[in-house]
């Protein structure tokens, strides 16, 4: 009977690490795959609990959706910036990789209000997106319209990707 109860407390075990095991592998993918769309908002400024800062308060991490098109010609990128406006965004263009950087600042209406809901995040943040090697970044144009940068990157003539045979 204790050996029946020690081999069933093993399996048990088994089966929760596989587990566990298979949902952090699916973790994993899911960050991978969002291509670092899950953007991580910092804080500008430490908390300390005398000056009771309301930015501990707030999510540190937002949603910055975004697309990645492209033509014969160009790649277009388009990033979602609600809530900011073009001076509060940086871009670099860097090894075919696009960063784009900037500030959400937090506005308040009344210093005396209560809030019921806190799921906007505010602070710095930082995002980085791979390009095709066939991008032109010393010639990429970007341009802001309704809370969205929109990056417009002609991609190099000539350049096309190199097919290998597999034996």
């Amino acid at each position: 009977m204790l050996e029946s109860l020690k081999k069933s407390g093993k399996n048990f075990g088994h089966n929760i690490n596989q587990a566990w095991r298979h949902s952090a592998e699916g973790w994993r993918d899911l960050l991978h795959r969002s291509s670092d769309a899950l953007t991580r908002f910092t804080h500008t400024k430490k908390f300390d609990p005398a000056e009771k800062n309301w930015m501990a308060e707030f999510p540190q991490w937002g949603l910055l959706s975004g697309e990645i098109e492209e033509t014969d010609k160009e790649i277009f990128v388009r990033i979602e910036v609600p809530g900011m406006s073009k001076e509060d965004c940086t871009i670099r263009m860097n090894d075919h990789t696009l960063y784009l950087s900037g500030e959400k600042h937090f506005d308040r209406e009344s210093s005396t209000s209560t809030y019921h809901l806190k799921e906007r995040a505010y602070g710095s943040f930082h995002r980085m997106i791979p390009l095709p090697r066939s991008a032109d970044t010393e010639n990429a144009d970007a341009s802001y319209k309704n809370g969205v940068v929109s990056i417009r990157i002609p991609k190099i003539p000539g350049m096309v990707p190199k097919s290998i045979h597999v034996n």
